[in-house]
């Protein structure tokens, strides 16, 4: 059993950047790099390709990232854990394979498969959102069970070098390979709960090194053009020394390290994951060096009898259209333009939103005071039938034309869009299994 291991995480999402992990790999001391690539809105998405395509589904950026860290994770002998499967790790898993036969590399990659419960799901449950039942909402496309650490636990000990996984809840990724290395237990809740409060402060990566806390002149951060990643030095009983790689960018300081343990938690009493329902409220955090914070304390108790399930579901399509307006007047001409589009449309499309772009589209008008000298209409609506959101970007397309004077730049889109909506599942219904596959 080993008294230390040393976590890293790569990504905080799927869009994230691909060199961080690789500086990590390279020149971290790594035993563990995990790559939080996985959340709400992409795994609908992910669904929705896969339905298009059996043999999609997996994510966008999975081959450039395991072309750049497939070699550098076998030579320093580092375990990657991931979620990239999104809604097909199985495909995931078998593209792996395809790339290190190609690059004549053995490898022995394990898929944890059983988070899909859209079968299982029951259409009549309330959303936790609106508690009105699944069904008011729409079609349904995607049920995925937020599972835990079991069957990467599982995975570890097959001595798989790759870990990929559909969605399993994000600090899960993190707590897994520390139960793996310390023997800890399921019910050992304590000692989860602080491995749950380290999987947190981890899992959106470039946040905790001051992504997210940067405010130039208030909150500044020093070479933020190549910012690293963090890693954590886990002990056994749970405490961690949270660093990044010498020479990156960003910073970690008792700030970042606050903001991000705060991130996204509505409730530090009671942080409920799959694994231990959390309690951050005895966290201690300590500035140990310059990029150096300790963290101790954290507790848990038992864990959920239910499984929280993200729902994806048909919400019809999107049409948009936006136009430029510059130079005197710019912004009376763009919400001219606006009127006209809005009363063209009114007995089709009476729900209509209209935004100036850098004028209201955030705040409405609160904050409004001196009037641009250039503005962007952007006109969208949310409708069932394609054919009526396309009218949309036509109608403003038309503006070039038919006034007012001074319009450019016309964009015009029609998408199809995917509603999320998140339900509850007994956990009894949620089986995971593991699939092995071998270069």
């Amino acid at each position: 059993m080993k008294e230390k291991i040393r976590v890293g995480c790569g990504a905080g999402f799927s869009g994230d950047r691909l060199d961080p992990a690789v500086i990590l790999v390279e020149h971290g001391e790594l035993d563990y790099l995990v790559l939080e690539c996985l959340a709400e809105r992409t795994i609908a998405l992910a669904q929705k390709r896969k339905l298009q395509n059996p043999q999609a589904g997996y994510d966008p950026l999975l081959e450039r990232r395991i072309e750049l860290l497939l070699e550098p994770l076998l030579r320093k002998r580092v375990k990657l854990i991931t979620n990239m499967g999104a809604a097909n790790p199985q495909a995931a898993a078998g593209k792996i394979i395809e790339i290190a036969k190609r690059k004549k590399l053995q490898v022995k990659v394990a898929a944890v498969v059983g988070d899909d419960v859209l079968t299982s799901i029951d259409p009549t449950a309330p959303t936790l959102e609106t508690s009105q039942p699944l069904v008011t909402h729409g079609s349904l496309i995607s049920a995925n069970a937020y599972m835990g650490v079991e069957g990467i636990l599982e995975a570890l000990q097959t001595n798989a070098d790759i870990i990929i996984t559909g969605r399993v809840a994000d600090p899960s990724l993190f707590v897994a390979p520390m139960m793996h290395a310390f023997g800890w237990t399921e019910q050992n809740y304590d000692l989860l709960g602080k491995g749950t409060v380290l999987g947190h402060l981890l899992e959106c990566a470039g946040q905790l090194t001051g992504g997210y806390y940067a405010d130039p002149g208030k909150k500044d951060v020093p070479d933020m053009a190549h910012l690293g990643h963090p890693f954590v030095d886990v002990q056994a009983d749970g405490s961690g020394m949270l660093g990044k790689v010498k020479g990156t960018g960003g910073l970690i300081n008792l700030d970042t390290v606050k903001e991000q343990l705060l991130y996204e938690v509505v409730n530090p009493h009671a942080y409920y994951t799959p694994d231990v329902i959390a309690d951050f409220t005895s966290v201690k955090l300590m500035q140990h060096a310059q990029d150096e914070v300790k963290v101790m304390g954290g507790a848990g108790q038992s864990k959920p009898n239910t499984l929280k399930v993200s729902v994806g579901y048909q919400a019809g399509y999107l049409g948009e259209g936006e136009i430029t307006y510059a130079g005197t007047n710019a912004v009376g001409r763009a919400t001219l333009a606006g009127e006209i589009v809005k009363e063209r449309l009114r007995s089709v499309l009476p729900d209509l939103r209209i935004d100036l772009i850098g004028q209201n589209s955030v705040h409405g008008n609160a904050f409004h005071r001196n009037e641009p000298y250039e503005v962007r209409l952007r006109v969208a609506t949310k409708t069932s039938d394609a054919s009526l959101a396309a009218l949309v970007g036509e109608e403003v397309e038309a503006l070039y034309t038919n006034g007012p004077g001074g319009g450019g730049g016309v964009r015009k889109y029609v998408h199809e869009t995917i509603g999320i909506v998140s339900t509850l599942i007994d956990r009894q219904l949620v089986k995971p299994q593991i699939i092995v596959k071998t270069s």
